[in-house]
C-alpha cells in the first residue's frame, strides 16, 4: 500500500471540510447526492464518449497503481541480467532458452527469443524498441482517461450549478425550495473543480510516474539484449546494471 497517496486524499478532503467549517459552514452542505451525480456521471459520460472502451476499462484499472504501485523490479532485473551475460558467454546464446522458459514479463520473454532465434542485433534493437513505444502509447492513452477527466469535471460542475439555478428561478414562488437549489449550483462547482485538482490530475500524472519508470527499465532492457546479442563484454553490461540500480 502507498500510504502517502492515502494521506494525500484524506490531507485533501480534510483542508476542504475543515477550511468549510473554519468560515462557519455546515460539513452537510459540501454532502449533496444530486451535485456528486451531475459531475461525477456527466464526466464519466464525456470521457467514454472520447475513449475505447477497452482504454477507458484499462485506465480505472489503472487507479489501483496509485494505491498499491507495482513493485520495484531492478534489483531483481539487476540479478536477472546478470546471469543471462555469465551463461551466454559460458553455454552459449542457445542455452538463454531456459531462461526464457521461466521469463514472466512478456518483454523479456520476446527479448530472450529474439536472442535464441539468432536475430541480427541491429534488428532486435529496433523490434525492441518499437515494443516498447507500443507499451508506452497504450499506457499514455490510458492515463489520458484521468486527464480528460480533469479537464471535462470543472465545465460539468458549471452545468451542474446552471441547472441548480434553474431549479431556483423555477421554485421562486416557494422559498422553502430554493436552498436545495443554491446549494446544489454551488456545491456541483466545488465537486468539478475540486475533483479535476485533488484528484484527477494527481492520479493522471502519478500514472505516468510509474510508466515512466517500467518504460526506463525496458529501455535498458534492450541495450542488455543487444549487447548479449551482440557478444559485448560483460563489462559493458555491468555498467548499465549499474546505471539501472543507481537511478533515484
Amino acid at each position: 500500500m502507498d500510504w502517502s497517496s492515502v494521506a494525500g486524499v484524506a490531507l485533501a478532503l480534510a483542508g476542504l471540510f475543515i477550511g468549510h467549517s473554519l468560515e462557519g459552514g455546515k460539513v452537510d452542505s459540501l454532502l449533496q447526492p444530486a451535485a456528486f451525480l451531475i459531475v461525477v456521471v456527466g464526466t464519466a459520460g464525456a470521457v467514454l464518449l472520447q475513449t475505447e472502451r477497452p482504454t477507458f476499462v484499462r485506465g480505472l484499472r489503472m487507479l489501483a497503481w496509485v494505491f498499491r504501485p507495482p513493485p520495484s523490479q531492478r534489483a531483481k532485473l539487476a540479478r536477472e541480467i546478470g546471469l543471462w551475460s555469465q551463461q551466454a558467454r559460458r553455454d552459449g546464446l542457445l542455452s538463454l532458452e531456459r531462461q526464457m522458459a521461466g521469463a514472466t514479463d512478456p518483454f523479456i520473454k520476446k527479448g530472450l527469443r529474439l536472442i535464441v532465434d539468432g536475430i541480427e542485433p541491429a534488428k532486435l534493437r529496433g523490434l525492441l524498441e518499437a515494443e516498447v513505444s507500443a507499451y508506452e502509447f497504450g499506457q499514455r492513452q490510458a492515463i489520458k482517461v484521468w486527464e480528460a477527466a480533469a479537464g471535462y469535471s470543472p465545465t460539468i460542475g458549471i452545468l451542474g450549478a446552471v441547472l441548480g439555478l434553474i431549479h431556483v428561478m423555477e421554485n421562486l414562488s416557494e422559498p422553502a425550495k430554493l436552498g436545495g437549489g443554491i446549494a446544489v449550483a454551488f456545491v456541483s462547482t466545488v465537486y468539478g473543480v475540486g475533483l479535476a485538482n485533488m484528484f484527477f490530475y494527481p492520479v493522471a500524472n502519478k500514472l505516468k510516474t510509474i510508466v515512466a519508470e517500467t518504460v526506463a527499465q525496458y529501455d535498458i532492457l534492450v541495450e542488455v539484449f543487444y549487447d548479449i546479442a551482440s557478444g559485448d563484454h560483460s563489462r559493458v553490461i555491468d555498467e548499465r546494471v549499474a546505471g539501472m540500480l543507481a537511478r533515484p
